[in-house]
């Protein structure tokens, strides 16, 4: 097994605004791990508030670049339980070097991934779209630029119920809303049953993450699923989130990858809670692997390549929400850049 890997930072399209700050690029963190000749890719996409930059992912490898190598490769899921143990505090890298082992192991049996757990394409929700924090202007002109059944609608500022009400104006689409942990639980009660009546389908993350009294309260009298993100990071939060949320949703950088994703995916369907997994603005080969993941899940949010300017590879394509799978064997990319 050989390694290398390499840093982006990929413009996006438009800043990219939500309740904790504004971006204009994604650094993102990609590895290439080599075995029989054959390549596979894995991405991790660095979030500030996490605070693992990309240089960190990059300093971590290259200190146990030889341990990561000697694996004797056979089975992705042995391989994340060792670089789990290997990388206990970065989570990110392991995300990237699983990714990269499940898109290896799918091209060595010749397959997609989805083919391998015997998943069914046509079960695949479709994408949302994200409508990051903006003047209702600029965002009115967002959604006109990229018409979609599904919009995702960053809220947790001062006056975001008239942008909603005002966006509503605009579409007939289904909104989400993603507080970012932006709501006190009283702005919370307030405002989920206005947004019902303005066609929204779910709420996402309304309170801080460490608020589980409010979460309680607001479980048991929401008129509308409230599903968590910042309070499930890992394996261990899905049941700290039952009967706090309606559902979850699963980062794959912030869990550490597929492997521990498809657990996630199963022990929230055991607990009757419903499952998203959202993006991180990863590149083409990061929303590759939330693609074959999809028929698992009840929503998705991988619209991460329409937000940038630039893409790192060819993947996963869209059809006004719909994922449209390729048949390439792993995760299903081309690289064009690496």
């Amino acid at each position: 097994m050989q390694v290398k890997h390499n840093i982006y930072k990929l413009p996006f399209l438009h800043p990219f605004t939500i309740s904790k700050g504004t971006k204009t690029e994604q650094p993102t963190f990609v590895v290439e791990l080599e075995f029989m000749g054959i390549r596979g890719y894995g991405e991790a996409p660095a979030i500030s508030y996490y605070n693992i930059p990309v240089e960190k992912m990059a300093a971590d490898l290259e200190q146990k670049k030889v341990f990561v190598e000697k694996f004797a490769f056979s089975d992705p899921e042995r391989y994340w339980h060792y670089l789990h143990h290997l990388f206990p505090a970065n989570p990110f890298l392991v995300c990237a070097l699983d990714m990269a082992g499940w898109d290896l192991y799918g091209k060595l049996k010749g397959k997609p991934l989805h083919q391998l757990w015997g998943l069914d394409t046509a079960a695949a929700p479709l994408t949302d779209y994200t409508i990051g924090i903006d003047t209702v202007e600029k965002m009115v002109a967002k959604i006109k630029e990229r018409p979609w059944p599904i919009y995702k609608i960053k809220v947790g500022v001062d006056g975001d119920m008239d942008m909603v009400t005002a966006l509503r104006k605009h579409t007939n689409a289904i909104f989400r809303v993603d507080a970012n942990a932006g709501w006190t639980l009283e702005q919370a009660l307030q405002k989920i049953p206005v947004l019902k009546t303005l066609g929204v389908e779910l709420i996402e993350q309304p309170l801080a993450k460490e608020d589980w009294e409010g979460m309680k309260i607001l479980f048991e009298q929401s008129v509308l699923p409230v599903i968590a993100d910042e309070s499930c990071v890992t394996e261990s939060d899905v049941e700290k989130c039952h009967l706090h949320f309606h559902g979850i949703n699963i980062k794959l950088t912030k869990c550490s990858g597929i492997t521990p994703a498809r657990r996630m995916i199963a022990r929230a369907k055991e607990l009757d809670m419903k499952v998203m997994i959202g993006c991180m603005n990863e590149s083409s080969v990061g929303t590759a692997a939330i693609a074959q993941l999809s028929p698992m899940l009840d929503y998705v949010d991988m619209d991460g390549p329409l937000l940038l300017a630039e893409d790192i590879a060819e993947g996963v394509g869209f059809d006004k929400g719909k994922i449209l799978f390729n048949g390439i064997p792993g995760l299903g990319i081309n690289m064009q850049a690496f």
